[in-house]
C-alpha cells in the first residue's frame, strides 16, 4: 500500500491527509473547490510547524510530508490508482451515493473504499455497491491529527482481509484503532459520550451546577484519570466491590430521559451555537480561534507525553530481552 486517497478538505479530510503523509505515504487529497484545497495546505502547514515547534517533528520531516501531498478537484484524477480511500465528505447519502458509484467505476478491485462517517450504517452506503465486501467505516475523531482513537467498524460483507489492512495502516500513521465487534448506532465514542452528556444536562437542568462547574469537575476528575487509565481500568484500581455498591445507590437518580433539554434548544433556536456564533456554553469573540489553539497546544503536549511513554516502555522491552 502506497498511495491514499482523501476525499474531502474539511477538519476531518485534512487532518487525515496530513497523518497519512506524515507516515510517508503519497496522498491525494481532493475537494469540490480551490478554495478549500488552499485551506486545507494553509491548516496542514500551521498544525506541522507547530509540531516542529514542540521538537515532535524535525524541519525535515515537515517538509517531506507537504511534498508527498498533492492536491485536486478532480474526482477521478484523485482516486486513479490509489490503494486506500477515506471518504470524508459531507453526510448527505445520496452524495456519498454517487460518489461511491464514480469510485468503482476507475479504481481497482483491491482498492479498499472507507468512510469517515458517524451517520450511516455500512449497509446504507453499500446499497449500490458493485463491492460491498471492500467497503468499512474508519471513525476518526476532532482533531484527528491529534486524537488517537480511530473506531474501525465492519459489517456481515466486509472481508476480514479488509478489516486487518485497515487496522495496520491507522496503527502505522500512529492511532490507537478499535474494531468493533458489530456495528451499532453511534459506535463506541460517541455512545458513551451521549450517556455522559444526558446526565451532564440533566444536573445542569435541575440546578445542581453550572456548565462551568461541571467542566471543572470533569477536568480534575475523570479527564485527569482517564487519559492513561482507562473508565474499565480505574474501576479495576477502585476495586469492583466499590464500583457496584456506587452503581447501586446512583443509577436509580439518573436521567433515563429520551428528549432533548429544553435550554439546549432554546440555546440552538437562540443561535447560540458555540464558537459559530461566538456564544455557547462560554462566550467567545474570535470564532472560538484562541479556544481552539489552547486546546490543541494542550493536546500536543498531552500527545507528546503518550508518544514518550510508548518509546521508554518500548526500550525497556529491547533492553530486557
Amino acid at each position: 500500500m502506497k498511495n491514499i486517497t482523501v476525499l474531502g478538505a474539511g477538519i476531518m479530510g485534512h487532518g487525515a491527509a496530513q497523518l497519512f503523509a506524515q507516515a510517508g505515504y503519497n496522498v491525494r487529497i481532493q475537494a469540490r473547490r480551490e478554495t478549500s484545497l488552499e485551506q486545507a495546505r494553509e491548516l496542514m502547514t500551521n498544525s506541522l510547524k507547530i509540531m516542529v515547534e514542540k521538537d515532535m517533528l524535525t524541519q525535515q520531516a515537515m517538509d517531506q510530508t507537504l511534498a508527498n501531498i498533492t492536491y485536486t478537484t478532480d474526482l477521478r484524477e484523485a482516486i486513479q490508482d490509489t490503494d486506500f480511500i477515506l471518504e470524508s465528505i459531507p453526510e448527505v447519502l445520496e452524495t456519498k451515493l454517487d460518489t461511491y458509484e464514480t469510485i468503482e467505476s476507475v479504481v481497482s478491485e483491491k482498492t479498499i473504499i472507507s468512510s469517515n462517517t458517524s451517520t450511516f450504517p455500512l449497509k446504507e452506503l453499500t446499497q449500490r455497491a458493485k463491492n460491498p465486501e471492500r467497503f468499512i467505516i474508519t471513525h476518526f475523531f476532532n482533531p484527528p491529527q491529534l486524537v488517537p482513537i480511530v473506531e474501525i467498524v465492519k459489517f456481515e460483507k466486509t472481508d476480514e482481509n479488509v478489516v486487518n489492512v485497515t487496522y495496520d495502516l491507522m496503527k502505522e500513521i500512529g492511532k490507537s484503532p478499535v474494531v468493533l465487534k458489530k456495528e451499532i448506532t453511534g459506535f463506541i465514542v460517541n455512545r458513551v459520550q451521549v450517556a455522559f452528556l444526558r446526565e451532564c444536562f440533566n444536573l445542569i437542568e435541575q440546578g445542581v451546577c453550572t456548565a462551568e462547574d461541571i467542566d471543572i469537575a470533569v477536568r480534575g476528575s475523570m479527564g485527569f484519570k482517564w487519559a492513561f487509565c482507562g473508565p474499565m481500568e480505574s474501576q479495576d484500581l477502585a476495586g469492583l466491590q466499590t464500583t457496584a455498591a456506587m452503581v447501586h445507590n446512583i443509577e436509580q437518580d439518573l436521567s433515563n430521559t429520551r428528549e432533548l433539554p429544553s435550554f439546549l434548544k432554546e440555546m440552538v433556536e437562540n443561535e447560540q451555537l458555540g464558537i459559530r456564533s461566538n456564544k455557547g456554553f462560554y462566550e467567545y469573540d474570535d470564532n472560538g480561534a484562541k479556544a481552539i489553539h489552547t486546546r490543541d497546544d494542550n493536546f500536543l503536549d498531552l500527545l507528546k507525553l503518550m508518544q514518550q511513554k510508548v518509546e521508554n516502555k518500548e526500550e525497556t522491552a529491547g533492553s530486557t530481552k
